[in-house]
């Protein structure tokens, strides 16, 4: 996991929130994390999975795993842990928001912004009351489509984060073994 504005990718390299290199990492990510199939099912496994390694460390965050359906987003699966707050789930409905808006990590839509010398609050037009591209929240494309959104929130951005994409690849390699 990474501290103060450095990010450490799941082979170990250290990248600053500003490092194109980064920015090229996340979006790996979620090529390489989605998932084959997502139901409530499957929604509740994710979270699940995500909720035990919280657990195990103690972390206290909220995770959260909502579904895209025609209505807007269902909540699928949510786990809070002692020492989060609501205002972690303020944040993940906002973090959540800038997913279903540009269609990529929360993480990665701020570090674009950061890319360009800039900030996604001076330029990105939207409210910061209702939308915040800070780590936490996960695109979930089924076939191309958003299915859903993994959301942690609790911890600095880039672990929450990492956070989501050590469950997802858990999640990932579950689910590729199962359909082998």
């Amino acid at each position: 996991m990474g501290h103060d504005h450095t990010y450490t990718t799941p082979a170990g390299a250290v990248l600053a929130f500003d490092d194109p290199a980064l920015l090229a990492e996340l979006l790996d990510q979620e090529q390489r994390l989605a998932p084959t199939r997502l139901d409530h099912d499957d929604a509740a496994r994710l979270g699940s999975l995500v909720a035990d390694l919280a657990s195990e460390r103690g972390l206290p965050v909220v995770v959260r795993v909502e579904l895209e359906t025609a209505d807007g987003p269902h909540t699928a699966y949510q786990r809070a842990f002692a020492g989060s707050t609501p205002g972690n789930d303020w944040w993940l409905e906002r973090k959540g928001a800038v997913v279903r808006r540009f269609g990529h990590s929360s993480f990665a839509v701020g570090t674009r912004f950061r890319t360009e010398g800039t900030t996604f609050e001076e330029s990105s037009g939207l409210d910061p009351q209702e939308f915040k591209a800070h780590g936490g929240a996960f695109p979930l494309f089924v076939g191309g489509a958003l299915a859903g959104v993994l959301g942690v929130s609790g911890l600095p951005q880039q672990d929450d984060h990492a956070l989501a994409v050590e469950g997802l690849a858990l999640f990932a390699s579950a689910q590729r073994a199962t359909a082998s």
